[in-house]
């Protein structure tokens, strides 16, 4: 659709106005990360207009109406609030009326009128336009474009002869870069690196992370090349960092997910009165089992699946730890259902995924369904509803390198059990001294929930199963 058509077609449109939709969960603003559309483009329903970051997840906004985008508001990095204007679109009148029975194009038999769309705004990487639609090559210079009208026009008739173009892919050769990644994209801004200087390394050139990250490199260290001082300067130099000792501080905004995770960890200190327990396990037998597991063939069991497997064996047995604490009331409420959290380390901060129904799945399904939300959190794509809801948390620190720690409680949970890491040291077994494979399991619970003989009796079951695997056949 070339200019002249747009900007026709715009005067001859209704312009709707789309704003940012309640992304669930509570949440109440979200940071524009990239917009997927410019001024001009032409929009198809359910297609993805704008890349948002909640406190929850990275999620892609799609818009209701189709049309040619006449307006965007909010630059990228810039926090809106729900409710707040995202864009507007030029749409047909037929559809602004909301009549099903209005009169359709001739090609409205063979696709949807513009601006006709299911009614709900579909948040998350999967929508309903087709694939083609999700992914756009777009210019690194982005910014939103002055408004070039109101928001809203008398509507008119579009001539039945014009049909709207499909959605275009800009393709610029001067300023297209071959990314897919939004966090490739978010890295190269966060670090000022100019993707369209980067000469990508994956297939057909596609620019990955680790090209981002070698750029980085090589502006730090032609930063600190440049920063050096002269030889004849360098006197003067010292004197003016004397002088000016707080010049280099730097001031990080707390929000987006690190804002949510600090708000949540300081009410959780607030609030409960946590207490840990912690415990040596040798841990031969079970990694023998699990090698034993895998060898069979199909699909593989990882160590955390079997251990969250342990935990809900373990919350069978004692249920008073899967539970929270109504304040308010002044009641413990004991939850029928076993949501086991675990945390998951990403290039945005610590996330934990939640697994639902833990408690109905063995070991394969745990372990199958948490690489879908480890591998989802990792490249962003978790819905807000996959990072909520939990009962219980598993926190392996032991992929850190360290043997223990104390975690704070993901609130509202009332338990946490942490796993270090799994290292040879000698132990006495079966009378003798020898070298096994040795965790270190510590437990945090909220002491209002249990007293310390339940907390330790859960701890010394998982420790038990842990060493013998075969006790947790007797609750299969």
């Amino acid at each position: 659709m070339d200019r002249g058509f747009r900007e026709g077609y715009a005067l001859m449109a209704v312009v709707r106005e789309f704003t940012l939709p309640d992304l669930g969960e509570g949440l109440t603003e979200a940071e524009v990360v990239r917009w997927l559309v410019d001024v001009g483009d032409v929009v198809a329903v359910d297609q993805p207009v704008v890349e948002v970051e909640t406190a929850k997840a990275m999620v892609e906004v799609p818009c209701p109406y189709g049309g040619v985008v006449t307006a965007r508001f909010g630059d990228e990095g810039t926090e809106l609030p729900v409710g707040a204007p995202l864009l507007t679109v030029a749409v047909g009148d037929s559809a602004d009326s909301g009549d099903p029975a209005s009169p359709a194009s001739p090609s409205a038999a063979t696709a949807p009128a513009e601006g006709e769309g299911s009614g709900n705004v579909l948040v998350g990487y999967g929508t309903q336009a087709p694939a083609a639609r999700r992914r756009r090559v777009r210019p690194e210079a982005h910014g939103s474009r002055p408004n070039p009208g109101p928001a809203g026009r008398a509507p008119v008739a579009i001539p039945s002869t014009v049909t709207p173009a499909a959605p275009r892919t800009i393709t610029s050769a001067s300023t297209a870069v071959a990314v897919i990644s939004p966090l490739v994209r978010r890295l190269a801004r966060e670090h000022g690196v100019d993707l369209r200087q980067v000469r990508g390394s994956g297939p057909d050139g596609l620019i990955l992370r680790a090209d981002v990250e070698h750029a980085t490199r090589a502006l730090e260290q032609r930063a600190e090349h440049e920063a050096q001082p002269a030889p004849q300067a360098a006197t003067r130099a010292h004197a003016m960092r004397a002088g000016t000792a707080e010049t280099g501080v730097q001031r990080i905004p707390l929000r987006g997910v690190r804002g949510a995770v600090a708000e949540k960890l300081s009410r959780s200190r607030r609030e409960i009165p946590d207490a840990t327990c912690w415990v040596d396990a040798d841990a031969t037998e079970l990694m023998a089992a699990r090698r034993a597991m895998n060898a069979g063939g199909g699909e593989k069991v990882s160590l955390l699946a079997l251990l969250a497997r342990i935990c809900t064996a373990a919350l069978a047995k004692y249920p008073e730890l899967n539970a929270t604490v109504d304040t308010e009331a002044r009641e413990i409420v004991r939850l029928p259902g076993v949501h086991v959290g675990f945390a998951a380390q990403t290039v945005r901060g610590l996330v934990v995924p939640v697994v639902r129904d833990a408690h109905a799945r063995d070991a394969v399904g745990l372990s199958l369904e948490m690489a879908r939300l480890t591998e989802a959190a990792r490249t962003g794509t978790l819905a807000p509803a996959e990072l909520t809801g939990g009962t219980f948390t598993l926190n392996n620190y032991g992929v850190f390198g360290v043997d223990g720690s104390t975690p704070i409680l993901n609130h509202p949970e009332a338990a946490m059990l942490g796993v270090g890491r799994i290292v040879p040291k000698p132990w006495v077994h079966e009378g003798e001294l020898a070298v096994r494979q040795v965790v270190q399991l510590s437990f945090t619970f909220d002491h209002r929930v249990c007293d310390g003989g339940t907390a330790g009796g859960f701890l010394r079951y998982v420790a038990d199963c842990v060493e013998r695997p075969a006790v947790l056949l007797r609750s299969l």
